[in-house]
């Protein structure tokens, strides 16, 4: 989910290896959980606490969360570091977002809700932190659905202009969050002040530009 198409050099053997590491940092909170989940169904352990179904969306939201917040870190980390080849990896990082963000609505579908498809409509119109968290959701699904080259080709410049939404998921994502605890809202706010900095950032370099540009 990058901001702008670009082109791809040959991969390299330890381009290869530092993303297969990516992938199994990514998907180990997914095994973890899966395992908890086996656990919890084989043998009724506490492996999830009191409230197992609680445990599975928050973990499962979170990660969504934390994979959001990376994916936003590749550019200022890129402009910040000169390594170019950090953005090799910021699609990986918004398709697990994006991954997470499935499970997470999952797991309200299937294990809060019990699959009654009408009962969430009611709580999208009802609660605002399912309202927001549920557009933050459907707008990374065109994020994803166009992630790849082909589509980085057929839509050229819109395909920038489209991935941009991605500032607004973040926003909507940790408004998801702030609501949804109410009280203690100090990790909610952590997520917030990165959300901040990252794009603050990006409208810090935009502005620096223009000036630039406007003292010519």
């Amino acid at each position: 989910m990058s901001r702008r198409p670009v082109a791809r050099p040959p991969t390299s053997p330890r381009l290869l290896a530092a993303k297969a590491l990516v992938h199994a940092a990514a998907l180990a909170p997914a095994t973890w959980l899966a395992w908890q989940i086996a656990e919890v169904w084989r043998h009724g352990s506490d492996a999830l606490g009191a409230d197992p179904v609680a445990e599975i969306e928050h973990r499962t939201g979170l990660w969504a969360l934390r994979m959001l917040m990376l994916t936003l870190a590749i550019t200022p980390l890129r402009q910040l570091s000169g390594q170019t080849v950090l953005l090799r990896f910021r699609r990986m990082l918004g398709l697990y977002a994006f991954f997470y963000a499935c499970l997470h609505l999952a797991a309200y579908l299937v294990l809060d809700l019990g699959g009654y498809w009408a009962q969430l409509f009611e709580d999208i119109a009802k609660r605002p932190f399912i309202t927001v968290g549920f557009l933050a959701w459907l707008l990374l699904v065109p994020l994803a659905a166009t992630s790849t080259l082909g589509w980085m080709r057929r839509l050229g410049r819109r395909w920038g202009q489209l991935h941009r939404l991605v500032y607004a998921i973040a926003v909507l994502a940790v408004l998801h969050f702030w609501w949804l605890v109410k009280s203690d809202v100090r990790e909610p706010a952590l997520y917030a002040a990165i959300a901040a900095v990252l794009l603050g950032w990006r409208l810090y370099r935009r502005l620096s530009a223009r000036r630039t540009t406007a003292a010519r």
